[in-house]
Formats: C-alpha cells, structure tokens, sequence
C-alpha cells in the first residue's frame, strides 16, 4: 500500500488529506477502511467513523468516485482511499429541512440558513440531499435539480429518481419555472417595480424587483424578486448595484459578523410538472 498524507493545524483546526493505493492483496485480508486510515492518518477510529457517516471518506475504483460511509466494506486490489478530515467542516451543525410537500417522484423543503445544497469531498451532512435522506431514513435516494445560496433560506426540490431529476432539472434549465423570493433591505426602496439587467460574469441576467413594503419603525423595504435567470448570487449582485445592499449580505453589502443572516428567502415556486403535466405552486408564509 502507498500512503501520502497532507496536515495541517491552522487557528487549531485539524485539517488531514490522506491518500491510500491499495497495491498489495495480501494487506486487504485482515483489514477494513476503517483501521486502514486510522493507521494512516493518527486520528482515532472514532473521528474516523464519524467522518465516515458525514461523507469526508471517498473511494476510488477506476474512474468512478463515492462517498465510503461503511466501515467494513470489502476493499480490492487498485482501489483508492481517500479522507478528508477538516475538523470545523465535520463539526458544523444546521437545523433540519422542513417538509412542505411529497409528491413521490419528488418533494419540496424549506431549506434553513446554513444548509449547502449540495457537499462537497470534506463532507455532505449539511446538504439539502443528505439532510432529505436521513429525513426518509435513506428509503430515498436524492438528487438536487436546483440550487440556493448556502445563506438564503426557502423552498428548494429535491427528486428521488433519476427520471424526475433529469425532468426537472431540464426544466430549471430551460427558465420554465417561476422563482419568487423576498429579501429585506436597509433604507426606503426608491422603486415602485424595476427591472434590472446587469449582466454578471460577462453573462444576461434580468430580475424584477417590486417594493412590497416600507416598515418607517425600522427603516427598511421588504422587496419581492422574480429572477428570469439564474447566475450565481444574482439577486444579491443586482439589489447591491441599486444601492440597496440584502440586510445580512457579507459579500456585497456592508454586513459584518455581529450582523443578522441573510435576509433573503425564496417563498414562492410555480411551474408545470414535466411529470404529470399539472399545474403546480408553492409558497411559504
């Protein structure tokens, strides 16, 4: 077996990349991932488990890589392993996704602040699909057809098959789905509607923004945004380039981090089901 290691300890954080190539049979009889890497790294066979379940431990055969989540699965001759062991990635917790409806194929949720869409190599236990399958007791399995910014709260679908993901992903593709969402901004918004079309990575990008409320006590505007594409971070890009900067926002706005959460939520998702050919809606209070 070859092994190669990358550690480090910033600001007290443990942070291991280690690699195993399994090249000798003979090593495989009387072993499992589990101690293989606990040997390889120095971390205990408790952190190692636990960074097992979360998603941080991979294997590699041939070309395709998954998730390892079983402590004993039996390893061959050419597999690789793969642990990446960030003790502040392992160590984060999010609330609980809430169920807004079943529709078998797939289901709707109300994602918390916090939670990723998707994971990455260092973990998936504060991902929306994760989160979903634990939710179903891994009955299900889950594919995410579309995305919402790690900060922003609201409605996100998750598909359980790959008929419905694909379906549904070509329909967020194609801009058929109608996506609203509300976001709170300092000051009195100087705009009854507007529509803004400032590209974004050299890419269109169009939203319509409408003024819903002025709260006078608290000085801020309670807007509702319809995104007519999707680039990344484009309500908050364009809210910021009309001087009214998402209460929250650390990235284009003048938040720090004694400041509240993002203040933005998607609340509304109207569309037609590619599956069933009804009409469908979901709204948040």
């Amino acid at each position: 077996m070859n092994y190669s290691q990358m550690m480090t300890e910033p600001a007290q954080n443990t942070i291991i990349e280690q690699h195993i190539n399994l090249e000798d049979v003979a090593d495989l009889n009387d072993t499992n991932p589990l101690e293989l890497l606990a040997q390889a790294s120095g971390l205990s066979k408790q952190k190692v488990k636990e960074a097992m379940k979360k998603g941080a431990v991979w294997l590699s055969r041939g070309k395709q890589a998954r998730p390892l989540r079983r402590k004993n699965a039996r390893l061959t001759l050419g597999d690789q392993l793969h642990l990446y062991y960030n003790e502040q990635v392992l160590g984060e917790k999010v609330a609980e996704p809430e169920l807004i409806a079943d529709e078998g194929d797939y289901s709707v949720w109300n994602k918390p602040y916090g939670v990723w869409s998707q994971g990455s190599k260092w973990g998936d236990h504060c991902s929306i699909g994760r989160l979903v399958e634990e939710h179903f007791d891994y009955n299900r399995q889950t594919y995410v057809v579309h995305r919402l910014d790690r900060a922003a709260r609201g409605l996100i679908i998750v598909a359980h098959n790959k008929e419905a993901a694909a379906a549904l992903s070509a329909m967020f593709a194609k801009r058929a789905a109608e996506k609203h969402y509300l976001a709170w901004v300092k000051g009195k918004f100087s705009h009854q509607s507007i529509t803004v079309e400032k590209p974004i990575d050299k890419k269109p990008a169009k939203s319509i923004v409408t003024l819903k409320k002025y709260d006078a006590e608290s000085e801020r505007s309670l807007l509702s945004v319809q995104i007519l594409t999707g680039r990344k971070h484009q309500i908050r890009i364009h809210l910021a380039s009309l001087g009214f900067s998402i209460i929250g926002d650390r990235l284009y706005g003048a938040a720090d981090d004694n400041s509240p959460d993002l203040q933005l939520q998607a609340y509304q998702l109207i569309f037609t089901c590619p599956l069933t050919g009804d009409l469908k809606q979901y709204q948040l209070e």
